[in-house]
């Protein structure tokens, strides 16, 4: 994909327009997208622990970048976890990645849902955003016919924006479809 359009887009776009509509001095006030974490909690990896195996190659295709494993931080006997066991995956997206995972977000995977009218506009309170993804199939990575669980999964769009307002604004000129407040 073209990563180098995203982020000039970004530049010669994006960045004028948010100066204008939140009245920066500087050009550095601009808030921009600092990273992309694309999480995927695997509880039921207690019982079956080729489960992680499969979680890593499937996230590692979508992502374009090699995932990890995330380990337990202390024993919880209802849920059968013990210290250090796995359960969850995970991959942090930086520069060219990041930006070759929202557009593959936006233009591909988003649309494929069934029934899609947008994603939801709450934000963290400090410009921040998780989107949360119910099957990993909706990614063009994934063969459905290969796979032996639909697993969900959260991706963090993390920002410099100091305010939700300004995070909010972001992620829309990014093509973040969002649903109308």
């Amino acid at each position: 994909m073209n990563t180098a359009q995203l982020k000039k887009t970004y530049k010669d776009e994006i960045a004028p327009a948010l100066m204008k509509q939140f009245k920066y001095t500087s050009i550095m006030q601009v808030p921009e997208l600092k990273k992309i974490v694309v999480n995927m909690g695997l509880g039921v990896a207690t019982q079956d622990k080729k489960i992680i195996e499969v979680a890593i190659g499937e996230v590692s295709a979508i992502t374009g970048q090699k995932a990890v494993a995330t380990y337990s931080r202390k024993d919880i006997s209802n849920f059968k976890v013990r210290k250090k066991m796995p359960i969850g995956v995970m991959v942090t997206l930086r520069r060219e990645r990041m930006y070759e995972f929202l557009e593959k977000l936006v233009r591909i995977a988003l649309p494929r849902i069934r029934d899609f009218k947008g994603v939801a506009t709450k934000l963290d309170g400090r410009g921040n955003y998780t989107l949360g993804v119910s099957e990993q199939i909706i990614f063009p990575e994934i063969n459905i016919d290969t796979i032996s669980r639909i697993q969900g999964m959260n991706i963090t769009f993390v920002t410099s924006a100091a305010t939700d307002e300004e995070g909010f604004a972001l992620l829309k000129a990014f093509g973040l479809p969002f649903k109308n407040k």
